[in-house]
């Protein structure tokens, strides 16, 4: 058991699983893989790599952390889902980290900017964890900014910060981590009648 906390954070809110160890006060094991599906199937294998190669073991982790979005509707429930799932099964507490919380922590502006489909953004406040990213062009966006929004930070990097989040948070935090959800599912309900049910 190493005699300082250690956590363990990753992200799958987007075309990646990225993933970061921090332990003895440093990250050290930060991996990424740049992939457009199958996170659900190289997401475990790719902690126990990290955890691997960091030295410890599933049972010496203080705490879990996880992106919770937005981004990736499918991406964002695989991660929630494999933090929540760990951290009931290993005791401990699971930290959500929301996009916006992580890159201000990487970056000194309180205003920043997730990536989107269509030349679109998630505009949101760094500094306010409770409010909501609102979606839209960049250029309207670059507008309430005044000025051009910096290249999405690594997701490499993400990973890092949320590792760096849930330090600071795991003591305090009481609720599960829950997907963060800024825009309305692209898929729409059936518009077909239900089938009659027969007694």
């Amino acid at each position: 058991m190493p005699s300082e906390p250690s956590f363990l954070a990753f992200d799958t809110s987007a075309a990646h699983c990225a993933a970061a160890l921090l332990s003895g006060g440093r990250i050290t094991v930060a991996r990424l893989e740049v992939m457009q599906r199958g996170q659900a199937e190289r997401l475990m294998p790719l902690l126990h790599e990290v955890l691997d190669e960091g030295g410890l073991t599933w049972r010496d982790l203080t705490a879990i952390g996880v992106g919770v979005g937005p981004g990736n509707f499918t991406g964002i429930r695989i991660a929630v889902s494999a933090a929540r799932g760990l951290a009931l099964g290993l005791g401990i507490p699971a930290v959500g980290v929301n996009g916006c919380q992580a890159r201000g922590w990487l970056t000194p502006n309180s205003v920043v900017a997730i990536p989107a489909p269509r030349d679109q953004v998630y505009l949101c406040d760094s500094t306010d964890s409770c409010s909501m990213p609102r979606l839209m062009p960049r250029a309207e966006a670059e507008n309430i900014a005044g000025r051009a929004l910096t290249p999405e930070s690594s997701p490499k990097r993400l990973a890092e910060a949320i590792a760096w989040i849930t330090a600071a948070n795991w003591q305090t935090t009481i609720t599960p981590p829950a997907p963060l959800y800024a825009r309305a599912a692209d898929a729409a309900p059936s518009s077909d009648a239900p089938p009659v049910l027969l007694d």
